[in-house]
């Protein structure tokens, strides 16, 4: 992607079903940001809205972790519906070899893919051959076993965040908070909502230190790992 912007291929940002996905997804969510600000009336005027709405969700999706808001006010003064667009965007994360974490949108894009091809194998004649294609810097079809190890990974993701949650509500703490520490400690992101602190009990630090080990290795290597363990208890 890098070389064909560098030689003066710039089609190629507008091509890409990574770059297609990651503009759709900031565009949906800065209108779900705006409208939650909106109704909690904590900025006056839409400059100030699309201002820190803007930053804020930029900064969570590209994994950035840059806050201009005192960790409470996320809670305070956003509301719930710009606090959920905020922990989709840490949980979509960014380009898939950028820095930043989460699921990554190349495989947000070829999800997004994989249910129009079951779509269409639905809708069409069964005798019909229905083949998917996307673009990513070339052009590629889409593969049964490329489906299922995108759904595989964005699954142990969302597995990986839920349980982050629940821990952090059996510690006392609130869903939304629990939900929005949860994302941003196993995508890498580093915005925080209040909750990581050093008096925070101590189960839930080694869970953020957990999810940031295996959200950073986007689990194959973690698969990998208990497999050798598993395999070199039995003996094999």
């Amino acid at each position: 992607m890098h070389y064909y912007l560098w030689t003066g291929n710039r089609r190629e940002i507008w091509r890409n079903i990574e770059t297609r996905a990651l503009f759709v997804s900031i565009v949906l969510l800065c209108i779900v940001v705006v409208a939650g600000l909106a109704r909690s009336a904590t900025y006056a005027g839409w400059v100030t809205f699309l201002r820190k709405g803007f930053y804020h969700l930029v900064s969570a999706h590209t994994g950035t972790g840059y806050q201009t808001l005192y960790a409470p006010q996320f809670v305070r003064e956003w509301g719930p519906l710009a606090l959920s667009a905020v922990i989709i965007a840490m949980g979509l994360g960014g380009g898939s070899c950028s820095t930043t974490g989460g699921i990554k949108m190349l495989r947000i894009g070829l999800i997004g893919k994989t249910f129009k091809q079951d779509i269409k194998r639905i809708i069409f004649p069964q005798r019909a051959v229905v083949v998917q294609k996307f673009h990513h810097i070339k052009d590629m079809f889409l593969e049964d076993k490329q489906a299922r190890a995108v759904l595989l990974i964005t699954l142990a993701y969302l597995l990986l965040y839920g349980a982050g949650a629940l821990i952090g509500m059996a510690c006392g703490y609130p869903f939304l908070e629990s939900l929005f520490e949860s994302t941003s400690a196993a995508a890498n992101v580093g915005l925080s909502c209040g909750i990581t602190q050093p008096a925070m009990p101590a189960v839930l630090k080694l869970t953020y230190i957990v999810q940031m080990w295996a959200g950073r290795l986007e689990f194959m290597s973690v698969f990998t790992l208990f497999g050798f363990i598993v395999a070199a208890l039995r003996g094999r």
